[in-house]
């Protein structure tokens, strides 16, 4: 229970995010430079295929926001037994839907790439990723549950473990299978997407184990599993698919975002898989502290202190600038040895600098823009949320539509969509949230 939210206990809930963010994203890295040693068309297969499963993963993800935010409510209303109930459901429907996701995608995904990837050495270096890399989306939906769960209740240093694991098991399988070390077979871009799918179910058995074993899931009627409500599933439902939708665009906008830049040569493509990587690392502490106020701000309503949300979103905006600004620097101050860490290639290099002080500066902007963002969803108005998604991202793509396709001007131009976006999506947040339209919101 909040008694004061200060710095250091918005800190206690989000640096274990955060770490776990950063063994995360130690996965993206490596992957990257990985598959980098191999040339442009696994960099460049490798970022397609990646972002097409993530798009799936959005699905997931916003399910288990949507969860985690009725979670936090009811800890916030000290309703703890209600809480192994949503889990229970949560896991329920993400299951099934992994399902039926990994299905869908065995029999279309060939045809919908083919439609939409002009090289063909892309699209099939795409295809023999995705043939392994979706089988880890069960893993990965039944992971959400137990992230949302934790994040709900504050309690996130299991994250940081389980994260962890997760990339040591990646990053040794990499080197084992991408390249063929200790005796595995040599499989390529194939054996980037099965290290990451065994690491995910490594994860996923960490997470069943240290609940069942270590916690006194007891507290929350976790792992009762009685009969399924349709009520209450409505209710999860009627949070989260905004948020599913919304996080399925955001993350498919970004998929054709890159389709456009395939439009301009397999050399921009893997350049831009490399600034991907970079950017994603950048933004691992606004996942921690954009996490931690969607938390945070239900569990103030649920305990009837709404007048306090804006003022902590102020607090968690001041973290999160401070230290994607310390990142930032170090990406402008010692660019090229940054992407040398990717690639040896001199021209990838040459291409690459100046628009890294693009995504650096974009970064900086995120850093406030998610924070209150997710104050927005964290009310549990996620139907508003969902709509200033939507239009934001309509202008981000006609950006880069704009910059990429019409006009054909250079990396730099069409990767400044990311500055924009930032800009508008805390212009209309900040508008909202001052507005008092969330207060009495219940969910």
């Amino acid at each position: 229970m909040l008694s004061k939210v200060s710095s250091r206990q918005i800190w206690n809930v989000a640096y274990p995010i955060i770490i776990g963010s950063i063994a995360q994203n130690v996965l993206n890295v490596t992957d990257t430079a990985f598959l980098g040693r191999l040339g442009e068309v696994a960099l460049g297969g490798g970022v397609i295929g990646g972002l097409f499963y993530h798009v799936l993963l959005m699905i997931g993800w916003g399910m288990g926001l949507g969860g985690q935010i009725i979670i936090a409510r009811r800890y916030g209303e000290s309703a703890n037994k209600a809480i192994g109930r949503v889990v229970e459901h949560l896991l329920y429907f993400l299951s099934f839907t992994s399902i039926l996701l990994i299905l869908f995608v065995k029999f279309f995904s060939g045809n919908l790439l083919g439609l939409v990837v002009d090289s063909q050495s892309i699209y099939h270096a795409g295809m023999e990723f995705i043939d392994y890399r979706i089988m880890g989306l069960v893993f990965a939906f039944i992971n959400y549950s137990f992230n949302s769960f934790y994040v709900g209740i504050a309690k996130t240093k299991v994250i940081t473990a389980t994260t962890s694991l997760m990339v040591i098991v990646n990053v040794l399988l990499d080197y084992a299978l991408i390249f063929g070390n200790w005796g595995f077979p040599k499989m390529g871009i194939a054996g980037a997407a099965l290290a990451s799918v065994i690491a995910e179910a490594t994860s996923c058995m960490a997470f069943i184990i240290f609940t069942r074993f270590k916690f006194d899931y007891s507290k929350y009627n976790l792992f009762r599993f009685a009969s399924f409500r349709i009520k209450l599933m409505l209710r999860i439902l009627s949070v989260s698919w905004p948020l599913m939708i919304q996080f399925f665009l955001s993350i498919f906008v970004w998929f054709v975002f890159f389709l456009f830049i395939e439009k301009m040569g397999e050399t921009s493509l893997a350049v831009s898989n490399i600034l991907r990587s970079i950017y994603i690392v950048l933004m691992i502490p606004i996942w921690g502290f954009s996490s931690a106020t969607n938390t945070l701000v239900s569990q103030l309503i649920g305990q009837d202190r709404s007048k306090e949300v804006l003022n902590l979103i102020k607090k968690v905006i001041i973290l999160s600038m401070t230290s994607v600004f310390v990142l930032g620097l170090i990406c402008i101050s010692f660019p090229e040895l940054i992407i040398r860490i990717y690639t040896n290639d001199a021209l990838l290099v040459q291409q690459a600098l100046p628009v890294l002080n693009i995504v650096a500066f974009a970064a900086i902007g995120m850093a406030g823009a998610f924070v209150v963002f997710s104050g927005v969803s964290g009310t549990g108005n996620t139907k508003v949320s969902f709509a200033i998604e939507l239009g934001t991202l309509s202008i981000y793509l006609l950006w880069a539509f704009l910059m990429a396709i019409i006009f054909k001007m250079s990396l730099p131009w069409v990767w400044a969509a990311e500055i924009l976006y930032g800009i508008l999506i805390t212009s209309v947040s900040i508008l909202y949230l001052k507005s008092n339209r969330w207060v009495g919101k219940r969910v």
